[in-house]
């Protein structure tokens, strides 16, 4: 893919991005069906996906940004169906598809189905986490559809590898993957945890919030590539060093917050926007490459299908199997409920990772074409079925959170407490002997209890106006007359662009500061 061809593709990306925003639409489904629609057009390039280009400078930085926003406590509370999920359901369906691989597609030996059975293993859940949001999913649904996502891949690239060389005729065996996975996992553990602290010690004497935001994009491609250099796995050290910095970051400096916030929040929308259009876009070049037949589009629909149906099989008994065999679950867990363990079964949408380990196949390896072929079919239909129609399911078992008035009710009693640990801060400094004028420290206690009673108001009012509201409403109107008077000021050359820079910067983080979501 050359230059011109990869602006042009990021652009009508972020286009489409950009009108399914608009429409609240998934802008991920409608990526997908916007570059399987325009593949064909006459004329437009062959957007070939290069597998280096996913595997290392794609993948790493969505992982990181994920982990950056994942709760460590949540994920940690959680680590045993994550576990069976992100690697237990992965072996599980490598098997499964490659079982019904090999008896519905004669090209692929046995070795080679398992190869298509790990690439097609790992779910995606980009499009499940922005659905799920949108619809309000309960906070430990979301929790393990992120936990599985972050770790899945992992599993399925060293299950992947092993398979390729079974599939060459290598020596390598199931023990020597399990033994590979293990060291493979380990090393991941901890080259992630060395390169977080070690950059988290930096980042805290730099003092430079800027400075910190340019480290901090290098640790994705630096935790991915010394891992790999290493033996051990790049996405589990991204992975970890996501979540190690992730959850020290209220240490940090306000701006560096800010400033991280703004950078990943822009570079997830221009990568997913990416690989998501890229997806549809492989619809010409897949089928370009491979002598179409009844024969192989009946076992491309069997593998999708083995590919869906075996996560509602292994959904289930891993749901409920180990509450009714283990006493210690049953204490320390929550029963699920099938609303919800069906939900996840229906959250297995395939994604770009799929589509770049099949590319990356050797040109070599028998049957590979057909591998490439069956991945983009499931990739690509698990997204459409599946993902079109997850908010139908949701909506129909009516399966939402209910988290929002608990943590109303958290937030406004540690707001309080928290506005008390302030008033009490400043009369300390006051009786102190700090001479601050008596109108500042006045002004800096209604404030201060002002954002006490926010959270209060806001709890009791659901339909009206809170007081708090009205102030942020009122404070907005204000904030842009004087930005307007500015911008004129600046037109008329009575200001400087510098002066005029630094006052909206000062405008703009008042702004952020009251702004709410």
């Amino acid at each position: 893919m050359h230059g011109p061809e990869l602006i042009l593709l990021l652009l009508g990306a972020l286009l489409v991005t950009a009108v399914a925003k608009r429409f609240a639409a998934p802008a991920p489904l409608v990526l997908v069906a916007t570059g399987l629609a325009v593949s064909f057009i006459p004329g437009l390039p062959a957007f070939e996906l290069e597998p280096e280009l996913v595997l290392v400078l794609v993948l790493p930085p969505l992982l990181y940004s994920a982990a950056l926003d994942s709760s460590y406590h949540n994920i940690r509370a959680n680590t045993r169906p994550i576990g069976l999920l992100a690697v237990g359901l992965v072996v599980a369906t490598t098997a499964a598809v490659g079982w019904v691989a090999h008896l519905a597609l004669p090209a692929l030996s046995l070795p080679a189905a398992l190869v298509l059975g790990a690439v097609v293993a790992p779910p995606d859940a980009v499009a499940a986490v922005a659905i799920g949001r949108r619809l309000n999913l309960p906070r430990r649904t979301m929790t393990l559809l992120t936990g599985e996502s972050l770790i899945n891949d992992a599993t399925a690239l060293t299950v992947y590898k092993v398979a390729v060389a079974a599939a060459l005729g290598t020596t390598a065996t199931w023990l020597d993957g399990t033994r590979t996975f293990v060291v493979s996992a380990g090393g991941g553990v901890l080259v992630g945890l060395v390169i977080g602290v070690g950059v988290r010690t930096i980042r805290a004497r730099l003092h430079d919030g800027v400075m910190e935001s340019a480290l901090g994009m290098l640790v994705p491609f630096g935790a991915y590539l010394f891992a790999e250099e290493l033996g051990a796995s790049g996405v589990l050290a991204v992975v970890v060093a996501g979540l190690y910095i992730g959850h020290q970051a209220p240490k940090s400096s306000y701006y560096t917050r800010l400033q991280d916030t703004a950078v990943w929040r822009s570079v997830d929308v221009l990568l997913e926007s990416f690989v998501f259009a890229l997806i549809g876009l492989q619809l010409r070049t897949t089928v370009l490459a491979v002598e179409i037949t009844a024969a192989l589009v009946w076992g491309a629909a069997a593998v999708l299908v083995t590919a869906v149906a075996v996560r509602f099989l292994w959904m289930y008994p891993a749901a409920y199997l180990p509450r009714l065999l283990s006493k210690r679950v049953r204490e320390r867990e929550r029963a699920p409920g099938w609303r919800g363990v069906t939900v996840l079964s229906w959250a297995g949408m395939r994604g770009v990772v799929s589509l770049a380990a099949a590319s990356a196949l050797p040109l070599d390896l028998p049957g590979r074409e057909v591998i490439v072929f069956c991945a983009f079919v499931v990739t690509v239909g698990t997204l459409l079925i599946q993902g079109l129609s997850l908010p139908w399911v949701i909506r129909k078992l009516d399966f939402q959170g209910d988290e929002e008035q608990a943590d109303a009710l958290a937030e406004a009693q540690v707001q309080h407490a928290a506005a008390r640990a302030a008033v009490d801060r400043l009369d300390e400094l006051v009786e102190g002997g700090d001479e601050t004028p008596d109108h500042v420290v006045d002004r800096l206690r209604i404030m201060t209890e002002h954002r006490g009673n926010a959270a209060w108001e806001r709890l009791g009012r659901q339909e009206d106006e809170s007081p708090a509201a009205a102030y942020r409403r009122l404070r907005r109107t204000m904030l842009e007359a004087e930005r307007q008077v500015f911008v004129e000021a600046r037109d008329k050359r009575q200001i400087d662009d510098e002066v005029l820079f630094r006052v909206l910067r000062e405008l703009d983080l008042e702004e952020a500061a009251i702004a709410r979501e």
